[in-house]
């Protein structure tokens, strides 16, 4: 368990497209909104860490936020560089470097499909001439191949990514507010088999910022304080089946480093999955999520079928997942959304998310952020 440390701030811009608002606007928006949510202001800050994929450096933010001095480290770690931003924020923290620390991740992508270059991955060039960089393959092959061995069906690719716009539509910061039902994102056009392209994030545009806080300036400030019991961040082992990296080593099942840094966080929490009431994870897809809940260990592989469709996982259900509609219904700025996760749990712990309120007080969430080749940070979150 993570010794005193908690969440005393959020903040979020809009998410989707926003004509004439650069992803550095975006940013400090969403700083701005979680520094007056802490009750604080900028120059209590007193360390800070975020990134984006594409839209310039974060610790540059200085300039329109107030030139304080503070260290201001930049974090680029693919989809999981806002929780990565998290990480390093909680440990300057518990290390008694600050009392009060700002995790940020924001980005503004342009329209089409994300267009990665081989290099920055350690990759020769042969590798992207093949088509082997294009994201939607790699989500396409890994889902179709875990539906054949664990009886998923493609009703329930489908109901997972219906599930995902009618929580967007309950979200005013989402990106994609229309519900959209489940024989439309069935019949739509394909993309890469089995997945068609209401089954999709879209790479987008948004901000999230989260402050963190030691015990004493938490007590001085009083507030609204989330806990956070936990954060764990892992690379991948040998033998993982990952975006760039997709093939299958041996005879045995692939590692999944969703597991590892899920099973790490719950570790440090002194919870399990078994305690969590609410759960945000990964769903660059509608494949992600549903392969993520059993990754996580929210169920075994191929249970996810039945559970999908008693509505389990829905706002009202034994465990909500995504509530604000997560990446399919807000899109994917790569630097927020792993803080985009963590302001939804602390929106539904506070008991503050409105129409899309999960019931019965909510005490425990979880989220779960994975990205290229093979990274992922978990959080653990109590009231």
């Amino acid at each position: 368990m993570i010794q005193n440390v908690s969440i005393i701030g959020a903040g979020l811009s809009k998410f989707g497209r926003q004509p004439g608002v650069s992803g550095r606007q975006m940013a400090v928006s969403a700083i701005e909104s979680a520094v007056r949510d802490a009750g604080i202001a900028w120059p209590d800050v007193q360390v800070a860490f975020g990134g984006s994929d594409g839209s310039g450096l974060a610790d540059t933010l200085v300039a329109e936020l107030g030139l304080t001095g503070i260290p201001f480290t930049n974090v680029k770690n693919g989809c999981a560089t806002g929780g990565s931003a998290l990480f390093s924020a909680v440990n300057a923290v518990r290390s008694g470097a600050a009392e009060i620390a700002l995790a940020v991740g924001f980005d503004k992508h342009p329209r089409g499909a994300f267009d990665p270059r081989p290099a920055d991955w350690g990759l020769p060039e042969g590798y992207g001439e093949a088509g082997l960089m294009v994201t939607t393959q790699f989500f396409g092959a890994k889902i179709s191949r875990y539906m054949r061995r664990h009886d998923i069906s493609r009703d329930t690719l489908a109901r997972v990514a219906a599930k995902a716009y009618r929580n967007g539509s309950l979200n005013p910061n989402a990106w994609r507010r229309d519900a959209i039902d489940v024989d439309t994102i069935a019949s739509a056009d394909m993309v890469n088999d089995p997945l068609t392209r209401y089954m999709f994030c879209s790479p987008g545009e948004g901000a999230a910022a989260i402050v963190v806080a030691g015990a004493n300036a938490v007590a001085r400030l009083g507030g609204r304080p989330v806990h956070l019991r936990a954060i764990a961040h892992r690379t991948r082992q040998f033998g993982s089946f990952e975006v760039f990296s997709p093939s299958v080593q041996g005879t045995g099942e692939p590692t999944s480093v969703s597991a590892d840094a899920a099973a790490a966080a719950f570790e440090l929490a002194g919870l399990g999955p078994e305690d969590v009431d609410v759960a945000q994870l990964q769903d660059t897809e509608s494949g992600a999520e549903i392969m993520h809940m059993a990754e996580c260990g929210f169920c075994k592989p191929g249970e996810q079928e039945a559970m999908i469709a008693a509505g389990d996982t829905e706002i009202g259900g034994r465990l909500p997942i995504n509530t604000d509609g997560g990446c399919i219904a807000n899109g994917e700025p790569i630097g927020a959304s792993g803080l985009r996760q963590v302001h939804e749990i602390v929106t539904q712990l506070r008991g503050e998310a409105g129409e899309r309120q999960v019931p019965n007080d909510p005490r425990v969430g979880f989220t779960h952020v994975y990205g290229a080749p093979g990274i992922s940070a978990c959080t653990v979150l109590t009231v």
